[in-house]
């Protein structure tokens, strides 16, 4: 089955015939299916992308009215339910949105590259695909406006890529009509009047090309109040010296690089899934859990999993060492290759906003249960500035900001504690052969918890399964070897247990005006779901 979005709502099956489905609703719900490519939507999210802030009274029925509508029309094992959300069966290349993603995505990367002819094709095929303005049917739908506007962004960015490849083959002439109705249509876009100029200066037009500049200038300045940029004005100044090399667009700001892994993923499949799931339809998602839980390692597999990560867009922020949460973020979006904050915005989060620019990307704020206070607050405010950016966070207790998604993490299952284990284990000692049930005994005994036991497999250097098993009555003093490179808090699990404790000595009266630590019992006395039960990922708000 194939589904485009990009224009009309349209379905057909693989050998290219159309499937009727009638209603604006009904078109609605398998467009928000399909952006989602084969991933979870909770039920919660498909309400709110439905219905928005007026949704029927009994939503989960109309809900389930729909989907039933929905496999009627497309066939019945095409829409799945799966725990407490829906999943459209396709791929993402089955979705002419994802298929346009991707082929963006690799054209950028030639071009970056400086392949033009590559970065050509690959862009041309992309941009054959839009029929017209997306979601164009169901643009009444509450969750169509953000999506349909970021697709927009996309397209545009990709058509002004393939102007910038057409430039470096030397094809002003025949880009430059496309290059002015584009301008026309994007007046305030500087980047595709910094490319409208370059060809026009390539054509021998260097007056019209000045008159460009000074055009774009003025409708800044009525309509922004602001200048234009380094780029246009550098653009300028080449075309004024007769240069015919004008300089290209600067690279966006490189990401805070994610640490490559060490190890394997092991036994988060179900979660990894759903967090998928969530990233794609909130703007704000905490991964809840204890401390040794797993967190950070979830949220980096699915920040790397993320288009905006194919793209350079992900940044990492530990807030573990810090006590003020711009200044970490601030410190992590400067980094080499990224644009200098000098002489912007006197506001943190200002900067934080000009640095990321105006691109998806994805924020991982981890560690946030110290300063839950503070990074609440920056979250908010940032999150409002920036519309198309998307915050991960992990933290021991939510962020409680309203439309936050949450996902908990509980224990591993036995089948995966005990896979986490052997494969642990045998990278500590390779060839080593373990019976079931010492192992089984040792997952038993550390509740199925990820960093106990990769520190109880960190032992099996100096002694046996049987051994450790029977020395876990004392597993504070026991469980001390591990990761010398890890968070001081990560090595053993005595210092898990005195993170978690320093975070309640030090509660104050008036948790609200407190932004150094957070308070909440919860953090560290909320029960955890037993051994083998389904991953709980949720919306409030």
């Amino acid at each position: 089955m194939r589904v485009a979005v990009l224009g009309p709502i349209q379905v057909s099956t693989d050998d290219g015939t159309p499937i009727d489905v009638g209603g604006a609703r009904l078109r609605g719900l398998l467009a928000r299916l399909a952006l989602s490519a084969g991933r979870v939507v909770q039920a919660e999210s498909l309400v709110d992308a439905l219905w928005g802030e007026h949704p029927p009274t009994g939503a989960a029925k109309a809900l389930h009215a729909l989907v039933y509508r929905l496999r009627k029309a497309l066939g019945s094992v095409a829409v799945e339910s799966v725990a407490t959300g829906y999943r459209l069966r396709v791929r993402a290349e089955d979705v002419d949105a994802g298929r346009f993603e991707d082929l963006a995505d690799r054209g950028h990367r030639e071009l970056a590259a400086d392949r033009p002819d590559r970065a050509t094709a690959l862009l041309g095929e992309a941009l054959a695909l839009w029929r017209g303005p997306a979601l164009a049917d169901v643009l009444d739908a509450p969750f169509s406006g953000t999506a349909a506007a970021r697709l927009e962004e996309l397209r545009i960015a990709a058509a002004e890529d393939r102007f910038d490849a057409g430039l470096r083959l030397g094809r002003h002439t025949d880009i430059l009509a496309d290059l002015e109705a584009a301008c026309a249509e994007h007046p305030l876009r500087e980047r595709l009047a910094a490319l409208r100029m370059r060809a026009l200066h390539a054509a021998g037009r260097q007056a019209d090309a000045l008159g460009v500049f000074e055009q774009v200038r003025s409708t800044l300045a009525d309509q922004l109040g602001i200048d234009p940029s380094e780029e246009l004005r550098a653009t300028r100044l080449a075309v004024l010296r007769g240069e015919r090399e004008v300089p290209r667009a600067r690279a966006e700001a490189g990401p805070g690089r994610l640490p490559a892994p060490l190890t394997s993923f092991i036994g988060r499949d179900d979660e990894l899934e759903l967090l998928s799931g969530l990233l794609e339809a909130s703007r704000l998602v905490t991964v809840v859990g204890p401390g040794g839980a797993g967190k950070t390692r979830l949220a980096l597999e699915a920040a790397s999993r993320h288009r905006a990560h194919r793209r350079d867009r992900v940044w990492l922020v530990s807030l573990a060492g810090t006590d003020v949460v711009a200044e970490a973020v601030l410190g992590a979006l400067s980094s080499p290759g990224a644009r200098p904050v000098g002489g912007g915005p006197a506001e943190p989060v200002d900067q934080v906003a000009e640095l990321l620019g105006g691109a998806e990307a994805v924020l991982v704020l981890d560690n946030c249960e110290h300063l839950v206070a503070a990074a609440a607050e920056f979250t908010g405010r940032l999150l409002e500035r920036q519309p198309y950016l998307t915050v991960l966070a992990t933290s021991r207790e939510p962020l409680d900001i309203i439309g936050e998604a949450i996902c908990r993490l509980g224990p591993l299952p036995q089948p995966a504690a005990v896979q986490l284990f052997t494969d642990r284990a045998t990278a500590v000692r390779p060839g080593v052969v373990l019976d079931d049930e010492p192992v089984v005994d040792i997952v038993r005994r550390l509740d199925g918890l990820p960093l106990a036991l990769e520190l109880a497999a960190a032992r099996l250097r100096t002694m046996d399964a049987d051994q450790i098993a029977r020395r876990l009555d004392d597993r504070f003093r026991l469980l001390t070897s591990g990761n010398r490179s890890a968070q001081p808090r990560q090595q053993t699990m005595h210092a898990v247990i005195d993170w978690s404790w320093d975070l309640l000595i030090d509660e104050e009266p008036n948790t609200t005006t407190s932004s150094t630590h957070c308070a909440r019992p919860s953090t560290v006395t909320t029960p955890r779901p037993p051994p083998g039960s389904s991953p709980r990922c949720t919306g409030t708000g």
